[in-house]
């Protein structure tokens, strides 16, 4: 993360951006468990997203795109009790949490598990309930915005994200599709990949019938209207015995907020809560999973950027 902070700057294409961030995961990830007997997966877990402004998630363009990064761009990347929670504590600052996106349980090899933690409750994206346990992965996934919170697809050739669906199968007609199938099952049979990394040309044939027929899903660039301003943060966090353990991190960076919540108590209260816990404390003394997440970490980091706020 803190590559490709240190090489946002004015006129910066984002798809090197996001090639650098790639290219810096499989470098660091391909020095580890290298002289082990058995074989370890690793590498690029999700491709590297830059999402400017108004535009939500999954923008990882190809490698003809010119788009650059302008001056005064706001940039995001992506490298139940809680919904309700959350709610409250966007609605206090007087920001919309952006609908559709989730909370997901991990487990190896498996980003987006069974158990599911909604941050907007209505009838469109309701999940099952469930209850938090220990030793389980959550990859938390908070998106808040300036505008209405409805993100919609302005253009479905933007997309370039898919990840392969293993429980679909379909005989393919075209050859360009059998070819560019056959490669993602031999590459990344499993985990999201970016249409960056297969032959372009025939890549932009092959995948519209993969998806026809539902052999990829594919992760849609979404926006926001123009103006509006979106923040977006995602951390891993193992629910340990002694309390919750936030292992992906970056530094935030020090704003003071131009709305003050002196007079929502319960909000204080959960600002207060780490999402890492440094000591073992008593089992009567834990306080719940469920509003740790929620907290100072998490909040700091989705409304930072937002103009909600302002530097010190």
């Amino acid at each position: 993360m803190q590559l490709v902070v240190s090489e946002c700057k004015t006129k910066a294409k984002i798809v090197d951006l996001c090639e650098k961030g790639d290219a810096f995961i499989k470098e660091q990830t391909g020095n580890i468990y290298k002289n082990v007997k058995k074989k370890i997966e690793r590498g690029v877990a999700f491709p590297t997203c830059i999402s400017v402004n108004n535009t939500v998630c999954h923008f990882s363009p190809l490698s003809s795109d010119e788009t650059v990064l302008e001056e005064g761009d706001m940039v995001k990347m992506q490298k139940s009790d809680v919904t309700e929670a959350i709610q409250k504590v966007a609605a206090a600052y007087d920001c919309k949490i952006v609908e559709g996106v989730l909370s997901h349980q991990m487990k190896q090899f498996v980003i987006d598990g069974n158990k599911v933690v909604s941050s907007v409750s209505n009838p469109d994206t309701r999940v099952d309930d469930a209850e938090f346990e220990e030793n389980e992965v959550y990859s938390v996934n908070i998106v808040t915005s300036t505008g209405e919170g409805k993100p919609i697809l302005l253009d479905g050739k933007q997309t370039t994200i898919y990840k392969r669906a293993v429980d679909k199968s379909y005989n393919l007609k075209m050859k360009a599709s059998r070819v560019i199938f056959r490669e993602i099952s031999q590459k990344v049979p499993i985990m999201p990949f970016t249409a960056r990394d297969l032959e372009e040309k025939r890549a932009r044939v092959g995948l519209v019938e993969c998806v026809k027929h539902e052999l990829l899903q594919p992760y849609p660039v979404l926006h926001e209207k123009p103006g509006d301003l979106v923040a977006h943060i995602k951390f891993t966090v193992l629910l340990m015995p002694n309390g919750p353990d936030r292992i992906t991190s970056h530094a935030i960076q020090e704003l003071t907020p131009a709305k003050t919540i002196d007079n929502e108590p319960e909000i204080k209260t959960w600002l207060a809560l780490p999402v890492k816990t440094k000591k073992k404390k008593k089992a009567a003394e834990k306080m719940s999973l469920e509003y740790k997440l929620v907290g100072e970490m998490l909040l700091n980091g989705m409304l930072q950027s937002l103009n909600l706020w302002k530097e010190k």
